[in-house]
């Protein structure tokens, strides 16, 4: 365990108490969606916030809250601007219409924006004292002259101004972009005039001005205006950023080649509406006026931000090479399964699964050591006939891709389902899938109508005088990148009866199979949603006699309307709850009489927690399951997901210490009070803060794997929306 010596803040970030509306959809306490997911990026901030995180950890998280900000803007409430602009009155469950939650949730941006910048000052004062200095470039004249030189031989010739005037229509703005609006007069006429400078988004955001010292690119164009408006005179230049939305739907079943489709469909996104407008806190009404409605947005559209516009750039400064300001770096163990006998020779995954299942725990195990191994070897075996895989996201050199293009250069069948609809991946996702049909690869993009967001790999070997099917099935990406930055679980298994469900699923996604049932995978949008209340049914039933009845659920987010009606069943019933939630959760715990037995927990810290787990007693006969949904209507009923038993005695007991060192923790955990409120564990039950599930589970990891690669990177986000899986 970690142990530390600071107690947690005294006041920390907390949600607004629930806004019950007074005509609810649903007849339950049901918290809103968009609201919750607000509050788990509180909890991200809070992370910029606790000193007991080392400081480029802090400025991680800085970044990372800005980055989600970001996508909910593109996604959420744009979803919701165009519901008030179709005239949709539909109200979401918990009775609130589109503009009514457009306004509690600019409420509660707003509340969490100010927090931003004021920790941004706490943070960047804590730099200053380590040597990091964010330096303001009028605070430095010793370096104008150089920084002008620099200016004129590297900014100036990516600059374009563009003016504004009746010659001059508004200028489009890309989403995300910086831009200064730029106050010119003109010197013989006098005439004001109005222009705007893009910051180039190619060029870094931070200049080094000396060792750990930077300034701001855009500060440093700010300070040049002269040498882009000749005979004009400056009066004032304020930056500013657009948001447009990013989200589209294909009609699929009108597309005749849904590649071009996407790719069509990427293009127009770059001219999405606007949806939102940060501006610095100095800018004039006028010039406010001026860009919304350039930008056909409203008052409410606009967001004043005090210090640094857009904080994403501190990745920069999170990156810095200075391991004393960072965590301790991890370096990802082999499974203790797939450590190999010689030194000189990878272990046999095939030989390994055979022995048993394998459960995987990235990152504290090695994706590389273990995903990865497998499908390399794989693809070298000459047994081996066929490897399909479905690809949701992938970096940007995956040897994963190179082993199935190995493959199928092979003259193996490799069957391969690019989501060319993964959101945000869409442009990478269509390179790989060029690059492997060039190598000969059959290349499939999913069922019409449904994005295929489960993790499922098959590889079929002859052994003997018969075939052997082997499976992965996981609750993450195929992606090395995010698995040493991502909490995920994979199974490793040659049962039959999975392999033989994993055939049919992917005959289901590649062919004209249309197989409902399975034998014991349970697969959305098909068995998976009726399984999943199957199994609360069951521990009620428990409950009502008697026996051993609990439900522990880890998830990205859960907001199915059937789904927690069913676990407010459950624990009017007398069945415990337990529910670990990341991101956003609907359902609200502790009310006497209706969910007094369910509690919730969400965990926050130096790794993205993403995997999904299911636990039910069943009776004291407990069920394990792993897989890529969580418990939204849109993963069960609108997309292709797979969860699997786990029924290996060993990878049960695994799962089962996961759990037990989540609920214990009292250093990163949160709990949901029934006055939707979250509170951080140590502070609720006056505990010491020292059971810190990553620290727990790195050392687990090394008690039982070996040591199997560099340390994981700083980068992913500690949370997404999508969720980005």
């Amino acid at each position: 365990m970690a142990a530390t010596d600071a107690r947690a803040p005294a006041d920390p970030i907390a949600a607004p108490h629930a806004r019950r509306a007074s005509r609810p959809e649903v007849e339950f306490p049901y918290l809103n969606r968009e609201l919750s997911w607000l509050e788990f990026n509180a909890r991200v901030l809070h992370e910029a916030k606790d000193e007991r995180n080392p400081l480029l950890e802090r400025v991680k998280f800085l970044a990372i809250f800005a980055g989600n900000l970001d996508e909910f803007f593109q996604v959420r409430i744009a979803g919701l601007r165009q519901q008030v602009e179709a005239g949709k009155v539909k109200r979401s469950p918990d009775g609130r219409t589109a503009e009514e939650q457009l306004a509690a949730a600019r409420e509660r941006v707003l509340e969490l924006v100010g927090d931003h910048s004021s920790i941004y000052v706490s943070v960047r004062r804590a730099l200053a004292g380590e040597g990091v200095e964010l330096l303001d470039y009028a605070a430095i004249p010793e370096h104008h002259d150089s920084l002008r030189q620099r200016y004129l031989d590297e900014i100036f010739p990516v600059l374009t101004p563009l003016a504004v005037d009746p010659g001059h229509p508004f200028p489009y703005i890309s989403t995300l972009s910086l831009s200064i609006a730029v106050g010119l007069r003109d010197r013989e006429s006098g005439e004001r005039a109005f222009a705007r400078v893009k910051v180039p988004q190619i060029l870094p955001r931070l200049l080094e001005v000396g060792p750990s010292q930077f300034v701001l690119l855009d500060q440093v164009i700010e300070a040049n205006l002269d040498t882009l408006f000749s005979g004009m005179e400056v009066e004032e230049h304020h930056l500013f950023r657009v948001t447009r939305n990013a989200d589209f739907e294909i009609e699929e079943d009108e597309a005749d080649d849904l590649l071009l489709a996407i790719e069509e469909e990427l293009r127009r996104r770059r001219f999405g509406a606007a949806v939102r407008l940060e501006v610095e806190r100095s800018m004039p009404e006028a010039t406010r006026a001026l860009l919304l409605r350039g930008l056909g947005l409203g008052e409410d559209d606009l967001y004043d931000i005090s210090g640094m516009l857009d904080l994403t750039g501190l990745w920069a400064i999170a990156e810095l090479d200075r391991p004393d300001l960072k965590p301790a770096p991890w370096s990802p163990v082999t499974p203790p399964r797939l450590v190999p006998h010689d030194e000189d020779e990878p272990a046999d995954v095939f030989t390994a699964i055979r022995a048993g299942d394998i459960l995987v725990h990235h990152p504290y195990e090695s994706f590389v050591a273990s995903v990865e191994r497998f499908i390399a070897q794989a693809a070298d075996d000459p047994d081996v006939l066929t490897i399909k895989q479905t690809l949701y996201r992938t970096s940007g050199d995956s040897a994963i891709v190179q082993s199935l293009i190995r493959a199928a250069e092979r003259g193996k069948q490799v069957v391969v389902l690019v989501e060319i609809k993964a959101r945000f991946d869409e442009e990478a996702n269509i390179v790989w899938a060029r690059k492997l049909e060039r190598a000969g690869a059959h290349v499939v993009y999913g069922l019409v109508g449904l994005k295929t967001h489960s993790k499922t790999l098959l590889v079929v070997r002859r052994e003997g005088t018969g075939l052997r099917r082997y499976v992965h099935i996981g609750t993450g990406n195929y992606n090395p990148k995010t698995a040493r930055l991502y909490v995920d679980i994979g199974l490793l298994t040659s049962r039959p009866e999975i392999g033989a469900d994993v055939t049919d699923l992917f005959n289901n996604l590649t062919g004209l199979s249309r197989q409902r049932t399975f034998r014991r995978l349970l697969v959305a949008p098909h068995s998976l949603r009726s399984r999943f209340l199957e199994l609360v049914e069951r521990e009620i039933g428990h409950a009502k006699a008697g026996r051993p009845a609990r439900i522990v659920l880890k998830l990205n987010a859960i907001v199915d309307i059937a789904v927690i009606e069913a676990l407010y069943r459950a624990s009017q019933a007398g069945v415990d709850v337990e529910l670990i939630i990341r991101g956003a959760c609907s359902i609200q715990p502790g009310l006497p009489g209706v969910s007094d037995r369910i509690r919730v927990r969400s965990i926050i810290g130096e790794f993205l927690e993403h995997s999904r787990i299911w636990s039910f007693d069943n009776g004291g006969q407990r069920d394990w399951y792993i897989g890529s949904a969580d418990l939204m209507d849109r993963n069960l009923d609108r997309r292709i997901e797979a969860v699997a038993p786990v029924e290996d005695h060993d990878a049960q007991t695994r799962l089962a210490e996961i759990i037990d060192v989540m609920l214990a923790d009292d250093r990163r955990s949160w709990q949901l009070q029934p006055d939707a409120t979250w509170v951080r564990t140590e502070t609720l039950e006056g505990r010491d803060g020292t059971i810190d599930t990553f620290e727990v589970l790195k050392e687990d990891a090394l008690e039982h794997g070996s040591v199997a690669g560099s340390p994981a990177p700083v980068g992913a986000p500690a949370g997404s929306l999508d969720p980005r899986a």
